[in-house]
């Protein structure tokens, strides 16, 4: 049990299992950074790339309490969809750490390898009428309720109207795939820098991402080390607080920041909001029954089950993401 987890988890099913000591995870992970660098990783510092979100905010903080300012280095690297906020926000940690930081707009890396062109066109077979001007979406159905998990396309016209629409797998797929170029320049462009000063590129997934798949391999799932994978989303928003990050950054609402319409997590992807996802996960980890965790979100047994369901079809069918290259006979000399 390390310091995130509760010593005694409490007979009720309620936020208060969430509660961690802060100073003591702080200066877990800050001891634990400082020992994979320079022993394992043999590293001079850290690349965090900054959104402006809750997690990469946190990551960035313990970077420094671990190994100090100057030997922390931000990337805010925005694309044609993103939200202007997310790098005013990554732009305020930045100076509010101390840290040096530049911003590289990576759309035109994006639009010369099609990714917006591959989107649109996938769009199109659903939409005709799609094109410049429109937003789009994807939004999830079914986990809560139990039904067959599927996805549905949401465009916004240049005149606000909004339509909806199942997406069919290949559609699916292709707008997926294109999107994935998006976290996949970026960890290239975190690389480049981690190489030329000799640095290590640091992962933000949180405990509920990192449990349910919730990244792209070799795109945000690719890093040297991942120092809150450990952490449920409700304690990393804890520590933040605690560390006395920016109002904005505390209180920034969980987004994709994928999609040109505002996409919130538990439409994507999650069946719950992170707050109920957290104690689904942990109540599922403890081997707590579906009747107490309807009680604890106050939603019925029944969708309980789904829940529970929900997290176990995820890790079955994001395993994949997780898995090392897979060689054909082990290679005895390395150790990987």
């Amino acid at each position: 049990m390390n310091a995130a987890d509760t010593a005694a988890a409490p007979a009720a099913l309620d936020s208060r299992v969430l509660d961690i000591d802060a100073d003591a995870v702080i200066g877990q992970v800050s001891d634990r950074l400082r020992e994979i660098l320079s022993r394992k990783l043999s590293r001079r510092g850290l690349v965090v790339a900054m959104s402006g979100g809750i997690d990469s905010s946190v990551c960035a903080a313990l970077a420094v309490k671990a190994i100090g300012a100057p030997r922390v280095y931000g990337l805010m690297l925005p694309e044609r969809d993103s939200s202007g906020e997310s790098t005013t926000r990554g732009r305020q940690l930045a100076e509010h750490l101390g840290i040096r930081y530049e911003v590289f707009d990576i759309a035109g890396t994006l639009d010369a390898m099609g990714c917006y062109s591959w989107r649109d066109e996938a769009i199109r077979r659903v939409f005709p009428g799609y094109g410049a001007g429109w937003k789009n979406k994807i939004v999830f159905s079914g986990g809560l309720d139990g039904r067959m998990s599927h996805f549905q396309l949401v465009v916004q016209a240049p005149d606000g109207q909004v339509s909806q629409a199942r997406l069919d797998a290949p559609e699916y797929l292709q707008i997926v795939a294109a999107t994935n170029f998006k976290q996949r320049i970026r960890k290239t462009m975190e690389y480049f820098h981690a190489d030329r000063l000799n640095y290590a590129v640091v992962g933000t997934p949180n405990r509920l991402e990192y449990d349910q798949g919730f990244f792209v391999k070799n795109g945000d799932g690719s890093a040297d080390l991942k120092p809150i994978a450990h952490l449920y989303k409700s304690q990393v928003y804890a520590l933040a607080r605690h560390m006395g990050l920016p109002a904005e950054i505390c209180n920034a609402v969980p987004t994709t920041d994928t999609y040109s319409l505002a996409q919130g997590q538990d439409e994507f992807y999650f069946s719950l909001p992170y707050q109920q996802m957290d104690l689904a996960l942990w109540a599922h980890n403890h081997g707590r029954s579906a009747a107490q965790l309807a009680t604890a979100l106050g939603i019925s047994e029944e969708q309980a089950v789904n829940v529970y369901r929900d997290i176990e079809a995820k890790r079955r069918t994001t395993r994949y993401l997780h898995l090392k290259p897979v060689l054909i006979e082990p290679v005895a000399e390395i150790d990987a």
